[in-house]
């Protein structure tokens, strides 16, 4: 399967967009490795701020802790391309926006980066709901994507926000 275009991601926002309005809820992102290309699908959407309230692009792990609450000793333990990380992202993301649901993704685009654990084109993607009862539910993903490192990040914001229209 080729990667997808700017239309077939703006399309894919378009329709995530309709579903939330619907549910009155809203949606923000943690983006490292899509360098906030996930919210630059939704933004791309006519009337996305009635659905996206925004998102925060964390590279470094100083950012991930600083701006998303990700603790250091995750960071430390696990590495940022991790479950544990992308699952913070998208908890702390919710937890400092008020928003109803989070994607976070952590990965290794390429060209260079990747190791035997994490070659590249691993993706770590987390998605958060905040449920009636004020809880959180969180789901995580890995993937490991084929492509240089345009592919890796374009098929990284369509599995995002297809596994969100699937909810």
């Amino acid at each position: 399967m080729t990667a997808p275009t700017d239309v077939d991601l703006q399309r894919l926002a378009g329709s995530l967009g309709d579903r939330l309005l619907a549910r009155s809820a809203t949606l923000v992102t943690a983006e490292s490795c899509t360098g906030g290309w996930i919210a630059k699908a939704c933004t791309d959407v006519a009337g996305s701020s009635r659905w996206f309230q925004g998102g925060v692009v964390a590279c470094s792990n100083d950012l991930k802790a600083a701006f998303l609450g990700v603790p250091e000793d995750l960071l430390t333990r696990h590495g940022a391309v991790s479950r544990p990380v992308v699952s913070a992202m998208a908890a702390g993301v919710l937890a400092r926006t008020g928003s109803d649901v989070a994607v976070a993704v952590s990965g290794v685009a390429g060209p260079d980066g990747g190791t035997a654990d994490k070659p590249v084109g691993t993706v770590w993607l987390a998605w958060a709901w905040r449920e009636q009862d004020g809880s959180l539910r969180t789901e995580t993903r890995r993937e490991r994507f084929p492509g240089g490192r345009d592919e890796v990040r374009r098929r990284t914001v369509r599995c995002a926000l297809e596994r969100l229209l699937a909810e």
